[in-house]
This record gives C-alpha cells, sequence and structure tokens, in this order.
C-alpha cells in the first residue's frame, strides 16, 4: 500500500456503554449498524470495546481509544438516571470540568411543557466544557463532541439519528470495497491456496467463513481492497483456485 493510500485511512473506534449490554438483559444493535455506516461512508472502525457503568474503566477505554484512532464513538450512558454517568466519566477523560450547559438547557425547555423540566431531565443537559453539542432530532436531549469523541445515545433510533446529523462534519477516506465468492467445499479444501494468494496481493484481505446446511459443508470467501483492480485480480486468483479445487475432487 503506497503512502498516500495509508494517509487517506480513516479509522475509528466504538465504545458501548452499559451494565445491560453485559448483562444480555439489552441486545446491541449499534455495532453493526454503526460498522455499515462507517464502511459505507470511508471510515473503517478498527476496535469495538463494550465497558460496564464504572467511570475508572470508562475513563481508561475513552483515552486509549481516542489516541489510537482518527475518531471515537460512544454509546449509552448520557440519560437521566443516576447510573447515566457517561458525560461525567468523559468530561475526566479530558480533564475539563461538567456542567448544565446553556445551549442544551435551552433545547430542552423549548421541548418539554412548562414545569416538566425535572432535575432528573436537566441531567441530560450535562455537557463536559469545550463540548459542541450533537443534535438530537428524535427526542431533543443532544449528545455532544469533545476532541475526536463523540458521544450518543444508547437507544438505537436516537443514535442513528445523532450519527446522521455528525456524518456531514466527519473526515472520510478511501472506501474498503468487497466481493464475495462462494465455494461448495469445505474450507479446508481452500484453506491452502487462499494463504497462497492472500500472501501474492498484499493489499487485499481474503477471509473465509464455512457454513454448513443438512450437513453439507461449504465455504463463502470474502475478498476486500480499497483498490478495485487489486480487488480484481485477486477475486479471479481465488475464482479459479476454488474451480481447480472442485475439479480435482
Amino acid at each position: 500500500m503506497s503512502a498516500d493510500q495509508v494517509s487517506d485511512i480513516v479509522t475509528a473506534g466504538f465504545l458501548v456503554i452499559g451494565d445491560e449490554i453485559l448483562s444480555g438483559r439489552t441486545k446491541d444493535k449499534n455495532i453493526g449498524y454503526l460498522a455499515e455506516y462507517l464502511t459505507a461512508i470511508g471510515i473503517e472502525l478498527s476496535e469495538v470495546r463494550i465497558v460496564p457503568d464504572i467511570e475508572e474503566r470508562i475513563v481508561e477505554a475513552v483515552r486509549a481509544l481516542s489516541a489510537r484512532y482518527t475518531y471515537v464513538f460512544t454509546s449509552g450512558g448520557i440519560g437521566p438516571t443516576h447510573d447515566d454517568i457517561t458525560a461525567d466519566s468523559i468530561a475526566r477523560a479530558f480533564n475539563v470540568p461538567i456542567d448544565h450547559d446553556p445551549r442544551a438547557i435551552a433545547i430542552l425547555t423549548a421541548f418539554y411543557p412548562e414545569g416538566q423540566l425535572t432535575e432528573a431531565r436537566a441531567r441530560m443537559a450535562r455537557i463536559p466544557q469545550g463540548a459542541d453539542l450533537i443534535e438530537n432530532s428524535v427526542s431533543k436531549a443532544p449528545g455532544f463532541r469533545i476532541g475526536n469523541v463523540h458521544v450518543m445515545a444508547g437507544v438505537p433510533a436516537i443514535m442513528q439519528a445523532m450519527l446522521d446529523a455528525i456524518a456531514p462534519t466527519l473526515r472520510t477516506g478511501a472506501k474498503m470495497h468487497s466481493l464475495a465468492v462462494d465455494a461448495d467445499l469445505p474450507e479446508s479444501r481452500v484453506a491452502g491456496a487462499l494463504r497462497e494468494i492472500q500472501e501474492a496481493h498484499p493489499g487485499v484481505l481474503i477471509g473465509s467463513y464455512p457454513r454448513s446446511i443438512d450437513g453439507r459443508f461449504s465455504t463463502q470467501v470474502v475478498v476486500r481492497s480499497r483498490d478495485t483492480e487489486l480487488l480484481e485480480r485477486a477475486g479471479a486468483a481465488v475464482r479459479s483456485a476454488i474451480e481447480a479445487v472442485a475439479a480435482a475432487t
């Protein structure tokens, strides 16, 4: 891969926050959505972490991911209850104070009927100093962005709306393209050929995924690259190798 191609790669880490995810009570729907969304716009999701509602764990993860990747996205823990500690944890991670943000208060005041902006609801207006707000077109309580970290809600519909709001502000890079080749063969039969093709095609990623239907094993080979010409050459090599193995059976 050339230096220009390397510099054109934009990376991201995703931090999912919440005891309910780790306990299995809530099934995460945001990881797959974010992965597909970022891939489509040219950002490589490189790491996902899931941490409990423990401030030290959140701070540790935010600092590590922020230092490693172009962007960090978080979901969960910015609601009105006592265990929603993400905003405080992010403030600590960046060593800044946190308080009720006048911009966020104004948004919530306009949204709730008079007298219904309770103390609990006002907690959703606590924003770390220096952060920009992320629009929430669904329930109005904003997320926020500080440094390269984007803090979003855990509710999928709200997270998706926030992601749409911030997408135009993100730097994107070369998109990863892919093609799939189906082989009516067990993975072990094509493993050697795939290894040789991988070694002969730097800049291409080849993955094999075994499947079993009614006791019959088959394999889907997925070839990925940012270079479409490389992708097609490697894909052709994979097809030829699969045909050769099948013919020798």
